[in-house]
């Protein structure tokens, strides 16, 4: 068996401080997001589709459905619900359809798909399950999609939520 530092040049392996930068990722790849009221949230990457940017006029209103669904969205020919995560969650303060650009994140479970409308995408992250605790403060509509939550900031009491998709998507709420 070889290591990686069998396959650097002599020039390379004197360089051993950059090396460090490429170490191997602890924990799970999760997509972080936030919605109106500023609650920031993560969902694992496993679970996601993807992520789509798109207008808010791609989006077609259906009547007569949940106020929690913002209507349905043609995805490569698939028809998908989206839904307002914020309102979802027992938040509020709508999602804001009245700009350029929205962002939809679609999650799905086997043959199940969802479009989560969250305010603002912040990127992606490598975080460790082992250093998740039980979730505080959190309205009775939010707490059973809620697996726990990191803390970012002690002092400021700032945490990211995780969500469980697949709770999400076999919610009841949905017919509600």
């Amino acid at each position: 068996m070889f290591s990686s530092s069998d396959l650097l040049t002599g020039d390379q392996q004197m360089q051993g401080g950059q090396m460090d930068a490429l170490k191997a990722p602890e924990g799970d790849l999760h997509i972080l997001f936030s919605i109106p009221c500023g609650i920031s949230l993560a969902l694992p990457a496993i679970g996601v589709r993807e992520v789509i940017a798109l207008t808010p006029d791609r989006i077609t209103p259906v009547p007569n459905t949940s106020p929690l669904l913002l209507g349905i969205l043609n995805l490569r020919g698939q028809v998908i619900w989206v839904a307002d995560t914020g309102q979802f969650l027992g938040d509020e303060t709508p999602i804001n359809t009245d700009r350029p650009e929205m962002v939809v994140i679609a999650i799905e479970d086997e043959e199940m798909i969802v479009g989560l409308a969250v305010d603002e995408v912040k990127g992606m992250e490598w975080l460790d399950s082992d250093t998740i605790r039980p979730s505080s403060n959190l309205n009775d509509k939010m707490a059973p999609f809620i697996r726990g939550e990191w803390v970012l900031d002690l002092e400021e009491e700032q945490t990211l939520k995780l969500l469980d998709p697949i709770t999400i998507l076999r919610s009841a709420r949905w017919g509600a």
